[in-house]
């Protein structure tokens, strides 16, 4: 039996918001488990792990997230208070990124190691120094008539296509370090499988979220 198109509608709203659930817990979930892991503190190292995967699974999500009409955590309040939220995220998920950058950098120049060799360093450079350019962009949003050939609704549309990469290189860069000899040696078998998942599932949420924005966006030029 064919459904219809309002049970269509309830059904892919649901999964919406099941989805969006899930990563608002994976958000938070992955952080812990990484801190649970690498005991913070306990070496120069182990900030490393536990500050990437706080910008880039906790904060850069919940920074997104915060836009979503169904899960957001704010969606009760103003668009002006959740910009500002997005902004003090976005800005904490940075200011974390840069810290593990610096730490992961004088860490290896302590042990005489060369940086920026493997994949995961170098796309976690990229996502760092990516994040800094999208919060510099950010603030073409502020003050829209720096842009006087561009309306804000272009402006809004191609910040969050270009943050939705941002975002993506974050997450590849996370699992690449979970292919580091650090983290396999510590996580084996289906928890490996387990941690993959989480950057993936978030991922699948927030390129979600932006095409919906971006469909959303192409109807009512119509």
């Amino acid at each position: 039996m064919a459904l219809t198109a309002e049970t269509e509608s309830r059904l892919y709203r649901s999964l919406r918001v099941a989805s969006g659930a899930a990563a608002h817990l994976v958000a938070l979930g992955f952080p812990t488990a990484v801190a649970v892991l690498a005991r913070p503190g306990s070496s120069l190292f182990s900030w490393h792990p536990l500050l990437m995967a706080l910008a880039f699974s906790f904060l850069m999500t919940e920074a997104l997230l915060i836009f979503s009409p169904e899960t957001s955590l704010l969606r009760s309040f103003s668009r002006k208070v959740r910009v500002r939220a997005h902004w003090v995220l976005q800005l904490l998920a940075l200011l974390c990124a840069l810290l593990g950058l610096g730490i992961i950098t004088y860490n290896k120049h302590l042990n005489g190691k060369s940086h920026f060799v493997t994949w995961h360093g170098l796309t976690g450079l990229l996502a760092v120094l990516y994040a800094g350019g999208q919060c510099a962009g950010g603030v073409l949003l502020l003050y829209p008539k720096l842009m006087k050939n561009w309306t804000l609704a272009k402006l809004k549309l191609y910040h969050a296509t270009s943050g939705l990469v941002g975002y993506l290189l974050g997450c590849a860069s996370l699992m690449l370090g979970m292919c580091s000899l650090w983290f396999t040696t510590a996580v084996t078998g289906t928890s490996w499988y387990l941690a993959m998942l989480c950057p993936l599932l978030t991922s699948l949420v927030i390129m979600n979220q932006v095409s919906n924005a971006y469909l959303y966006r192409k109807r009512s030029q119509h």
